[in-house]
């Protein structure tokens, strides 16, 4: 399976086994730039180096995105908007290619291959250069009209806080990203001070929050460089924050864990996508195993 994540920071692929385990690994910075072919020959030249052989092709990606006609316009690469990913992905590669959200290719990952494994309702989020989320209910993955359910981080944490991307105030991507927590340092997540980490758990358990409100789920799991970057105590401190916002009989004790797929998880989401597409597993036969 050849697998790609699409990220503000990075562009990165992979060989990925039926049991989850990478056997090809290759990456490249995002370029930095308005040039959409810029970016796609950085992703091309991935493209070029992987082995031959795999038979079915799967792409998380930063979104915004339109899962019906695999164009992506993520946020955080201004490049590519409407940008037609699969189509291009696909007469490249030579192979069949499937298009999801980064954060939702990791709740599928998750749900076969990780920390959801056995479970039918939780939550998948990666806090890393950008806020996004997944969500699976009744052993489903939400879609919505466009393929967005689930963005996560466009829930409003600071009222009338920073301005986002988007263009609203105070999204979780605009207070707990990478790219916000440099921009309001001035020094890279992976160098934030002790109180920069609990309030980015702090926000992230506030939003968790909210969702388990929201939908009567109990777990969320979480990848991206700055949570698992952040460590222990970011877990701690978004763990707090849950119990103290998830009170509800339904909700109260819903916890959030890392994500059982470690630094490989977008990769091995990507590959889930892939199978998924192709109608090679099921979330719910996934649950019952």
């Amino acid at each position: 399976m050849l697998a790609f994540d699409i990220g503000a920071t990075k562009l990165a692929a992979a060989v990925v086994t039926g049991d989850g385990s990478l056997t090809w690994r290759g990456e490249v910075p995002t370029p930095r730039t308005a040039e959409p072919e810029v970016v796609w020959s950085a992703l091309a030249g991935l493209v070029g180096r992987a082995p031959s052989g795999p038979g079915l092709c799967g792409v998380g990606s930063a979104a915004p995105m339109d899962s019906g006609s695999g164009t992506v316009s993520p946020l955080n690469i201004p490049a590519w908007r409407g940008f037609p990913l699969r189509s291009r992905l696909a007469a490249l590669s030579r192979l069949p290619t499937w298009v999801e959200g980064d954060a939702k290719a990791l709740a599928l990952g998750e749900g076969v291959f990780g920390a959801a494994l056995g479970r039918r309702d939780y939550l998948s989020m990666v806090v890393s250069s950008g806020v996004g989320g997944g969500i699976v209910l009744d052993g489903r993955l939400l879609a919505g009209k466009a393929g967005n359910a689930g963005h996560i981080g466009h829930v409003i944490v600071v009222p009338e806080g920073r301005e986002c991307a988007c263009g609203a105030r105070g999204c979780l991507e605009a207070e707990a990203s990478g790219l916000s927590i440099a921009a309001v340092t001035g020094r890279p997540a992976a160098q934030a001070r002790p109180e920069t980490v609990e309030r980015v758990g702090t926000l992230v358990g506030r939003a968790v929050a909210s969702v388990a409100n929201l939908l009567d789920l109990t777990l969320a799991t979480v990848a991206g460089s700055v949570a698992l970057g952040f460590g222990e105590p970011f877990f701690c401190s978004a763990q707090a924050e849950l119990d103290r916002s998830a009170r509800l009989a339904f909700s109260s004790g819903a916890r959030i864990v890392p994500s059982g797929l470690g630094a490989d998880g977008p990769l091995v989401g990507a590959a889930t996508v892939a199978w998924w597409g192709a109608g090679l597993l099921d979330l719910t036969d996934a649950a019952r195993s």
